[in-house]
């Protein structure tokens, strides 16, 4: 299996600052050829974006304030991640959305935020890069506001129903699964819910550092998310959609290609 593209790594994250590079080779060796640095907030947005265009190609990154982040946001934000966007290697305005899980930020605030990146990716003619946790009901109907952007967007980390699943479909959202869908036990409504989702409407992730699967014969000695299992990870999707690996693998990568266009 090669040429696979995980479109959520969180690179910048403390638990790589020793071995960014060696994660990237040791993915590359597995079948893993391009990533995504997921952006968080203004500060880690250019971060991502600086780092990524070290190495074009292979690294590129997304420019956005997550839900969690949305009380930081003020009225410079837009103007701030939009000069992020002009870098050449930021490919989506993101990571945004809505999360009523913990609400570290209001609701209030997380939908204002939440539509103002909505409409500069409407401005800026780019893909979306979503975040909803517990928070359906509102990110489906602020996306149904806006329907020239949701045939460009992707719910990533997607841990939904079935049904959930089969609203953003119908939306014309695409659907990014992580190795959430390895957990025999929490994961069982995304291994139902990707019955429902087209191979030409997926797309994998690991969202390493987090989320490692669950399901490995072996546990790895670190209990750290790589990049280098999204291999294992396309396999338990294959799985559960009762497809073969190779085969889903090449859709779920000229899906990528095409949507990021890289």
């Amino acid at each position: 299996m090669e040429g696979l593209i995980d479109i959520g790594l969180n690179l910048m994250h403390s638990s790589f600052r020793k071995d960014r590079l060696e994660i990237i080779e040791d993915a590359k060796k597995a079948g893993v050829s391009q990533f995504i640095i997921t952006g968080t907030n203004v500060h880690s947005s250019q971060i991502a974006a600086e780092y990524a265009s070290k190495y074009p190609g292979v690294l590129f990154s997304t420019s956005g304030v997550h839900p969690h982040d949305a009380k930081t946001c003020n009225g410079h934000t837009p103007f701030e991640l939009e000069k992020i966007a002009q870098n050449k290697s930021v490919v989506a305005i993101g990571e945004c959305g809505l999360d009523y899980n913990r609400n570290f930020s209001p609701p209030t605030l997380q939908r204002k935020w939440f539509e103002a990146q909505v409409e500069l990716a409407e401005k800026l003619d780019m893909p979306l890069f979503l975040h909803e946790r517990e928070a359906h009901k509102d990110l489906f109907d602020i996306l149904k506001r806006h329907d020239n952007v949701v045939e460009k967007s992707v719910v990533h980390c997607f841990t939904g129903t079935k049904q959930e699943a089969q609203n953003y479909i119908d939306l014309g959202c695409y659907i990014g699964v992580t190795g959430w869908i390895c957990d025999m036990k929490r994961g069982r409504d995304l291994q139902e819910a990707v019955s429902v989702i087209p191979p030409e409407k997926l797309m994998i992730e690991t969202d390493a550092p987090f989320l490692i699967p669950k399901n490995f014969d072996k546990k790895p000695k670190k209990n750290r998310n790589e990049p280098k299992y999204l291999p294992h990870i396309i396999n338990t999707i294959a799985l559960c959609m009762g497809m073969d690996a190779e085969e889903l693998a090449n859709q779920v990568n000229k899906n990528t290609k095409e949507f990021f266009k890289i």
